[in-house]
C-alpha cells in the first residue's frame, strides 16, 4: 500500500504562514462575553470621569459652577483655566522638581532592588531566608506608619527642605525586590555557570547576562516606581516648606488652597499633573504589559 501524500491547495506554499481565513476561529463562549462586558464597563467607568475633567477644565468658572450641571458650557469652550493655573502657580519649577525627584527615586530604587533581588535569588548566606521573610513582611506595613520616624531622621540629618529629603525615604521598595527576585529565579543558572567558567566575576555575570535578560521586568518596575514617585503627595508635602522645592502635586494643592474652590482650575491642575504620566504610559505600555506578563510568581 503506497503512502498517501497530502499536497497544499494550488497557489499556497507549504511553508506559508496560516492566513486569517485558514486559522480556526475562536469559539465564542459565555465566559468571553462576560469578560468583554466587564472590560467595557470598567473602561466606561474610567473614561466618563476623565472626559468630565477635560470638559470642566475647558469651561469658564461660571459655567463650571453653574446648576444644573451640563456637559456643554453656555459660554463655549475656552482655555482660561489653564492660563490662570500656569500664571498663578510656579508650574514649570514644580514640574522640574517632580521630574528630578521621580527620576532619581526610580534609578536608585531599581539599582537597590535589582541587587537585593539577585542576592536573594543566587547567593547563599547566613540568615538569607529570614531576611527575605522580613522583606516580604515589610510589604504590608502602611507607609503612613513610618512618616514620623522618617521625618525625625531627615530632621536629624538636616535633609528637611532638600531634594535628598524627598528622594531617599522613597527609594526602598520591598515589593520590587520580591518581584525581581522571582524573575531572577527563572533565569537558567547554566548561563551564569558557563560565564563563570570563562572567568567572569559575579558582578560581571550580573551586568552582562542577568540584566540584559531582565529588560522587560526592569522596564516595568521602573515605570511603576516612577508613577508612584510622581503621584506621591503626602511625603513631599510633609518634608518640604520651600515652594521652590515642591513637587507638582504639592504645588498644585497650594494653588487650590490659596485661591479657593474653583472647579475649572482644579480640573486643569489635575490634567496638568496627570499629562506626563499619560504620556509615559502611551510610550511604554508594551513594556508594562510585557513586564507584568513575564514577572512570574513560580520559581524557587
Amino acid at each position: 500500500m503506497s503512502a498517501q501524500v497530502l499536497t497544499p491547495p494550488l497557489g499556497v506554499h507549504p511553508d506559508a504562514p496560516a492566513t486569517p481565513a485558514r486559522r480556526r476561529r475562536r469559539k465564542v463562549t459565555g465566559g468571553r462575553i462576560a469578560a468583554l462586558v466587564v472590560l467595557i464597563v470598567l473602561a466606561v467607568t474610567w473614561l466618563v470621569p476623565f472626559a468630565w475633567a477635560v470638559v470642566t477644565s475647558l469651561k469658564s468658572e461660571a459655567d463650571a459652577g453653574a446648576t444644573p450641571v451640563t456637559w456643554l458650557p453656555a459660554g463655549g469652550f475656552q482655555l482660561d483655566a489653564f492660563t490662570k493655573v500656569l500664571s498663578e502657580g510656579n508650574i514649570p519649577r514644580w514640574t522640574l522638581n517632580s521630574l528630578l525627584t521621580a527620576t532619581a527615586i526610580t534609578v536608585i530604587t531599581v539599582v537597590i532592588s535589582a541587587l537585593a533581588g539577585y542576592a536573594f535569588s543566587r547567593l547563599s548566606f547566613k540568615g538569607r531566608r529570614w531576611l527575605f521573610v522580613v522583606v516580604i513582611a515589610s510589604i504590608v506595613i502602611p507607609p503612613q506608619v513610618l512618616i514620623v520616624p522618617l521625618f525625625y531622621q531627615m530632621l536629624t540629618l538636616n535633609m528637611v527642605d532638600t531634594y535628598w529629603g524627598i528622594i531617599l525615604p522613597q527609594t526602598i521598595a520591598p515589593a520590587m525586590v520580591f518581584i525581581l527576585k522571582k524573575f531572577f529565579d527563572q533565569i537558567p543558572e547554566e548561563l551564569e555557570d558557563a560565564a563563570r567558567m570563562d572567568g567572569a566575576s559575579r558582578m560581571r555575570v550580573f551586568w552582562s547576562i542577568v540584566l540584559p535578560l531582565s529588560r522587560p521586568i526592569l522596564a516595568a518596575v521602573s515605570i511603576f516606581v516612577f508613577i508612584g514617585a510622581w503621584n506621591n503627595f503626602l511625603w513631599p508635602f510633609i518634608v518640604t516648606n520651600d515652594s521652590s522645592l515642591m513637587t507638582l502635586p504639592v504645588g498644585l494643592q497650594t494653588v487650590k488652597s490659596a485661591y479657593g474652590v474653583q472647579y475649572a482650575q482644579n480640573m486643569a491642575s489635575a490634567l496638568l499633573a496627570a499629562a506626563p504620566l499619560i504620556i509615559v504610559f502611551l510610550f511604554f505600555q508594551r513594556q508594562i504589559i510585557k513586564g507584568v506578563a513575564t514577572t512570574g510568581f513560580g520559581g524557587k
